[in-house]
């Protein structure tokens, strides 16, 4: 009877000591709030083995002065290959529309000019003195407007490049996104069912 009890004691002691150890291994050691952050599922994370991002300062000049020495290489350099075509579309479309203007403009001032001092030039014979005059004037206004959407194109390509390159350092999330999605749910008092679309941005 006594070898019986003792041995019921023995076997108890056993289960509660492997139980207790079991329960002291789920006990978590205590987080320390400077040394660690919680991430999105509220797991505790050691801030220090976080791989950082690194930032250089000079990225933003550097992409600016690319695009100044010729426009969409900043974009190459900030790797927006997709707006080399942008940048090289409005600066050589208004390059081009300057280069145009001026090249008529030149035609028939010379043609008014010659006309002037009684020489008639059979490519504008059919011109009076007046449409000379006015489409030199008109060359001469389009030249002038678009030599302006040049500078402001130009300096519109660099401006993009150094912003960019800023926004770029500051995107420390790469997973943005906008997603639509389709809900369905049932009022509870009409019971009658509210079809939509969910929109879900996230940052």
């Amino acid at each position: 009877m006594i070898k019986q009890f003792l041995i019921c004691c023995l076997l108890f002691f056993v289960q509660y000591s492997y139980s207790q150890e079991k329960d002291s291994k789920k006990i978590k050691s205590p987080v320390d709030s400077l040394t660690t952050d919680l991430n999105e599922k509220g797991v505790a994370i050691d801030i220090a083995q976080v791989e950082k991002k690194e930032i250089n300062p000079l990225a933003p000049s550097k992409a600016a002065f690319y695009s100044a020495v010729l426009p969409g290489l900043g974009q190459v350099y900030n790797k927006r290959y997709w707006k080399v075509p942008l940048a090289w579309g409005a600066v050589g479309g208004c390059i081009a529309g300057y280069s145009f203007n001026n090249t008529q403009y030149n035609r028939f001032r010379e043609a008014f000019k010659r006309r002037r001092a009684g020489f008639i030039d059979e490519d504008f014979s059919f011109f009076s003195d007046t449409a000379l005059q006015d489409a030199q004037e008109r060359f001469q206004t389009d030249r002038d407007l678009f030599l302006l959407l040049t500078i402001v194109a130009y300096a519109l390509n660099i401006v993009d490049t150094n912003v960019d390159a800023h926004l770029k350092q500051y995107n420390v999330d790469e997973d943005l996104s906008l997603d639509f999605k389709p809900y369905f749910e049932l009022n509870q008092i009409t019971q009658i069912p509210n079809y939509g679309i969910a929109m879900t941005i996230k940052f």
